[in-house]
């Protein structure tokens, strides 16, 4: 998880939503990534989706059978969606999301429903640093549009 607290780190950096990603895959870090929605102006740039494409790539395939995803904040049902789709073994999750969680916040989409496929999820995983950053950044963008509306 420290290695995907510094994705969301780089993410921060850049005005995203702080979260990273990291894939493993026999203890090796094969892929890492972080939000990118508002740098690339599309919805679909989760720290998430882009680490399952990036590890897709690497592996040549889109079975990422055996890996298993450390992500700072729950994925949302698009991601959920992909780490079912991708065949993700297990999830390790930071913080909780009480407002898009699709792990188990607003509603569970690996088990309320029946899948092809089952991942695992860990919760709870350096969950004060993960939630530190995210109420920092959202903290930060609020001084930031208060002294862009006082100017």
């Amino acid at each position: 998880m420290k290695e995907a607290l510094k994705e969301a780190k780089k993410a921060y950096e850049k005005l995203e939503v702080p979260v990273g990603a990291v894939i493993v895959k026999d203890g090796k870090i094969i892929a890492r990534a972080h939000n990118l929605k508002e740098t690339k102006k599309d919805t679909t740039k989760h720290a998430e989706i882009l680490a399952i494409q990036k590890a897709s790539r690497k592996l040549g395939a889109w079975r990422l059978l055996d890996c298993e995803m450390y992500v700072t904040l729950e994925p949302c049902s698009m991601c959920a969606g992909a780490i079912i789709n991708a065949r993700i073994k297990k999830i390790y999750v930071g913080a909780l999301d009480e407002k898009t969680g699709a792990v188990g916040s607003v509603f569970n989409l690996f088990e309320d429903y029946k899948f092809n496929h089952n991942v695992e999820v860990e919760q709870g995983i350096m969950q004060e640093e993960c939630e530190k950053i995210l109420k920092d950044f959202f903290k930060n963008l609020r001084k930031i549009k208060k002294s862009a509306r006082d100017d």
